[in-house]
């Protein structure tokens, strides 16, 4: 084995696990299970509005009902995923919630439907991995504490079962003999190490952290730390030397490849007729706001509390009276808008306004949450 580049921005040696070889082609659905978790690494990804709340995620959208699979089996077939990735927090603070989400998406999509699993080592014991396997589990992701040794024993556990079996953590500079304790720990454990490129997260407590170590962003456009890849590169040779096959996932892989290809994906699945999508899988389409649901500071507190039984029948009645001047236009319920395309937005702009409308072109994410990207009012 040698390390080698890979066409995805990456690094690996030998094979990647079957969870990487779909989620690099933007194929895997990434299921946030919760935001709770005992472990409070240091480095911790998860953004601020999910850091310590019980929330579901599928992919950008926010399962309203946790109980209802509805919105997760529809982000699975906008972004034709062929598996899915169970993440958090912890999700085995609630081992019974994933145990029902992983038989829901293997009843609709089959046993070749590829689902792993991150989890650190606080709540592993046999009775929860005993459920997560007879759910139909295929992989699992340990993610122990690099400044504590004493669970490492619990990844043995998993050996019980016939699943794959490996250890994702951050390439942390400064942390490299560590790593290779539990590289020396892992070698006959575990089949696979996938190391991560540490990056600074929105999460308060990660950044008052990382600035104590001293740890800096590669340059000024990246979140990325200085040394992460050169630590990632030097524990893939020691890891190879251990027979372990090793990966290094890039951030580049992560934004350029996995969630661009998804993207791009879903937008063919969502786009209406008057939208036009971008090489990068972003949607511009003309809009029509309503002037006190317009962007502007505050905005999405504003849709967040908006009385949507007040506002659709206008939304709807100034439908029917774009059309009468010969605009077509759809109304957006998540968004409270109307929505046209961008030629139209254009060339009706002054008939738009007339009817107390503000115009804009929009260039937006056709995710659930549709984040814009920029927004020009005419």
């Amino acid at each position: 084995m040698h390390i080698k580049k890979t066409k995805w921005h990456s690094y690996c040696t030998g094979d990647l696990a079957k969870g990487c070889r779909l989620c690099v082609k933007g194929k895997k659905l990434v299921l946030f299970i919760t935001g709770l978790c005992a472990q409070r690494c240091f480095y911790c990804p998860v953004s601020e509005h999910k850091y310590g709340k019980d929330v579901v995620y599928a992919n950008e959208w926010q399962v309203s009902d946790i109980e209802d699979p509805k919105e997760l089996l529809e982000e699975a077939r906008l972004t034709e995923a062929e598996g899915a990735g169970i993440t958090g927090g912890d999700p085995l603070v609630n081992v019974d919630r994933c145990v029902k989400y992983i038989k829901i998406l293997k009843q609709k999509y089959g046993k070749k439907f590829h689902i792993h699993l991150y989890t650190p080592l606080k709540l592993v014991n046999e009775e929860r991995l005993q459920k997560l396997y007879d759910a139909g589990l295929d992989e699992i992701r340990f993610h122990p504490d690099l400044d504590d040794s004493s669970l490492w024993t619990r990844i043995e556990l998993a050996k019980k079962y016939d699943w794959s079996i490996g250890v994702e953590i951050p390439a942390v500079p400064g942390y490299e003999e560590k790593t290779k304790k539990l590289i020396d720990y892992i070698a006959d454990k575990a089949e696979f190490l996938n190391l991560n490129e540490l990056e600074r997260s929105d999460t308060t407590a990660a950044h008052y952290k990382l600035d104590e170590m001293n740890m800096k962003t590669r340059d000024d456009i990246s979140y990325g730390v200085k040394g992460s890849e050169e630590t990632a590169l030097e524990l893939l040779e020691y890891a190879k030397t251990k027979g372990l096959t090793g990966h290094y996932c890039t951030a580049k892989l992560k934004d350029a490849v996995q969630m661009r290809t998804r993207i791009q994906k879903r937008a063919e699945n969502v786009a209406l007729q008057t939208d036009a999508i971008t090489d990068e899988g972003t949607l511009v389409r003309g809009v029509a706001y309503l002037p006190d649901l317009a962007p502007d500071f505050g905005y999405h507190e504003k849709l967040k509390i908006a009385k949507k039984e007040e506002i659709m029948p206008k939304l709807l009645e100034l439908k029917e009276k774009l059309m009468k001047i010969g605009i077509n236009a759809v109304v957006d319920e998540k968004k409270l808008r109307l929505l046209t395309s961008e030629k139209i937005i254009q060339k009706k702009a002054k008939e738009i306004k007339e009817l107390g409308l503000k115009p804009a072109i929009v260039e937006e994410y056709p995710t659930a949450d549709a984040t814009e990207v920029d927004i020009q009012f005419i």
